[in-house]
């Protein structure tokens, strides 16, 4: 991002992209909200405590995105009812959308709901790979994981997800990191729930301009051309 700001500090529409996320959560309904901070953390919670009730946790060391979610674990016990796992560097995805991903996942009684988006270049994103006979989501590929066929996918895992909280903790706990990264993958609970036997679904974005993660100051620029164009809303 050519700053020593940490990404989610990074300023879209005069306010930081944490901040974005933080009130798109919050007008879907979700009371509570834990922020995983680790680099400048001291930056990340002065953003953060702009926001009333949010919490924090902490990882020390960066081994993944598993790795941190799990470490929202003592924020989060005693598990009960739902997580939603959101990046902090994703502004745009609507309140609506996160409304949507909740109530797919309660319908159908769900261990994990990962959101989704079609992408015409979907390189550099964790591909879902569905079944051919039902369309259920057997597992999600990282880019540098993948096969060529599974890199012609062109639809992309976005990062964020709905988890039945207590099933998410126990996976974390089962999950390796034998993969290019050498990293704890959230992406891995997926594999376990379905050798459990438990169901996991995918929501595609109505609109996957939504998905535009910032992870450069182009992409930055683009995200304030979609908005400015009314193309996503904020």
């Amino acid at each position: 991002m050519k700053s020593e700001l940490p990404k989610v500090a990074v300023v879209l529409n005069e306010s930081p992209l944490l901040l974005h996320v933080l009130r798109n959560i919050e007008s879907a309904g979700i009371k509570r909200k834990v922020v995983v901070v680790g680099y400048r953390k001291d930056v990340v919670t002065d953003i953060a405590k702009s926001f009333s009730g949010v919490e924090f946790a902490e990882q020390t060391e960066q081994l993944g995105t598993g790795h941190a979610v799990l470490s929202a674990e003592p924020a989060l016990a005693p598990y009960t009812g739902y997580t939603i796992v959101a990046c902090g560097d994703a502004p745009l995805i609507s309140a609506k959308s996160f409304t949507e991903l909740i109530e797919l996942h309660k319908e159908n009684g769900y261990s994990a709901t990962v959101l989704s988006a079609k992408m015409e270049n979907p390189t550099g994103y964790g591909r879902i790979i569905r079944s051919v006979d039902d369309g259920s989501l057997l597992r999600i590929v990282e880019e540098k994981d993948a096969t060529p066929e599974e890199k012609v996918v062109n639809e992309v895992n976005t990062g964020t997800y709905c988890f039945t909280t207590e099933d998410l903790f126990t996976a974390l706990k089962q999950i390796g990191n034998d993969n290019a990264q050498k990293e704890y993958y959230l992406t891995d609970v997926i594999k376990i729930f379905r050798s459990l036997g438990k169901k996991v679904g995918a929501k595609t974005l109505a609109n996957a301009l939504e998905s535009h993660g910032i992870n450069s100051p182009d992409d930055l620029a683009l995200a304030k051309q979609y908005i400015d164009k009314g193309l996503v809303g904020v």
